[in-house]
């Protein structure tokens, strides 16, 4: 293996690379850390210092970084075959991950389609479940109920049911059109709502009354449950997504889940609909599923959209999409040992008192004075700073107190990143009570340097 100086890697880093989501002119006159290795939890850069993952490598970890086991399925699978292609042939590990995955969802969800990314899962949900209505004989409906500050990935598809103003706007003239309903955030409502039951109540009466209205043109609704991610971590009230599935039952509208950032664990149940009994038509699940060690993803349907495609093949009733890279055996076979792992660790029981642990955390941060909210679903929560708690005022957007925040915790050892000026706490799954601690330490003395606390 070639070997490169600290120097050099940075160097090549600004003169190459676009990263995501990063103003570069601001990037260019950082020092970026690199990072060349990991060890559980922790990532290691090119001078040797380390630093807790605090965002699961993009929301992704579930078992720690280069786990032996996942390691050893991966090395295995690489002998036998790196990729085949499901156009015109079965592969191994995808019938076995698809058997599986239709085992651990839930009930009805048994049909899988693979892709290779959060954003992809989400554009093969949206075409399925037009091309649906499409076959039933309903072509008008087109568009798609969505949530203000939802999420679903940046493919155009995925951005056109997204609604983060600051991702999205610009691409406007791209995006098709849908209908959005209010997304409950009691603590920056635009309802006037009390609290976080009463916020959830008037969201769910809108979205009654935009469904009454614009049911007969929407193919379904879309929905991160439980927790938005990107849009700031802003959690649900208890029960909202269950009304959601009986307002779409009624209206007749597909329920498009987006489990991308909830599913495999996050939220303390395999996936976040499992909290209250849900069954969506059509849910996406990526990032985890493969504990964030390559790229693959899937979208489950059932049995009532999957049978509407069936045909003749002159009915050119065909789902018409595919990837490369779907069903990738590599990506498969790491998938299904990451499964093995849940049930050998016993993940899911031993998150609770973890989750525990951080909500009891989270609450001592309200003491801070510029904490203005913080929000938990299982293991991802969001820290909100604001200029001042009293009236609600938030920082200006041009501070960047999340980010310098977040360089700040380099410092103590974390690797953290915000959404705007909410900080978000997202860690491997298998991060034990005491890295939590040396996490959340570590981000409460950063607030509180930054901050002026």
């Amino acid at each position: 293996m070639n070997t490169y100086t600290s120097e050099q890697l940075r160097a090549w880093d600004k003169r190459h690379v676009w990263h995501p989501f990063t103003q570069m002119q601001d990037w260019e006159r950082e020092e970026p850390i690199v990072i060349t290795r990991g060890e559980g939890c922790w990532l290691i850069d090119s001078d040797g210092k380390r630093y807790l993952d605090g965002v699961a490598a993009m929301w992704t970890n579930v078992h720690g970084h280069c786990r032996k086991e996942l390691n050893e399925a991966l090395k295995l699978q690489v002998d036998r075959l790196e990729h085949s292609t499901l156009l015109g042939l079965a592969s191994e590990q995808s019938v076995i991950l698809a058997h599986k995955l239709a085992e651990i969802a839930p009930s009805g969800l048994d049909r899988v389609f693979y892709s290779d990314n959060g954003s992809t899962a989400m554009e093969v949900a949206v075409k399925m479940a037009y091309q649906f209505q499409v076959h039933l004989g309903r072509p008008e409906r087109s568009r798609f109920i969505t949530f203000k500050n939802g999420y679903h990935g940046d493919t155009l598809g995925a951005v056109s049911v997204g609604g983060i103003d600051i991702y999205h706007t610009t691409f406007r003239p791209l995006m098709f059109e849908t209908v959005q309903a209010p997304a409950p955030y009691c603590y920056r409502c635009e309802l006037g709502c009390s609290d976080q039951a009463a916020c959830g109540m008037k969201c769910l009466d809108v979205l009654e009354a935009l469904m009454a209205e614009h049911a007969a043109t929407c193919a379904g609704l879309v929905i991160e449950p439980l927790i938005q991610g990107a849009g700031g971590m802003i959690v649900q009230p208890h029960g909202f997504l269950k009304r959601v599935r009986e307002l779409c039952d009624y209206y007749d509208l597909l329920m498009v889940t987006d489990e991308v950032a909830t599913g495999f664990g996050r939220t303390g149940r395999m996936f976040a609909c499992e909290n209250e009994d849900v069954v969506p038509d059509i849910m996406a699940v990526s990032k985890g599923i493969a504990a964030g060690y390559l790229p693959i993803a899937a979208t489950l349907t059932n049995e009532r959209v999957y049978g509407a495609f069936l045909g003749e093949y002159a009915e050119l009733k065909t789902f018409f999409h595919g990837h490369t890279f779907t069903g990738n055996p590599l990506a498969c076979a790491v998938a299904l040992r990451s499964l093995e792992l849940f049930e050998s660790d016993h993940l899911l029981e031993n998150l609770q008192p973890k989750i525990a642990l951080l909500g009891g955390r989270l609450e001592s941060m309200m003491a801070l004075p510029h904490v203005g909210n913080v929000r938990q679903c299982g293991m991802a929560a969001g820290i909100e700073l604001v200029d001042d708690r009293e009236s609600r005022r938030a920082y200006p957007w041009e501070q960047k107190i999340g980010v310098r925040v977040c360089q700040e915790a380099r410092r103590h050892g974390i690797f953290s990143r915000p959404l705007g000026n909410t900080v978000v706490v997202f860690p491997p799954l298998v991060v034990s009570p005491d890295e939590l601690d040396f996490l959340m330490d570590g981000l409460d003395r950063s607030i509180r340097t930054i901050t002026g606390d």
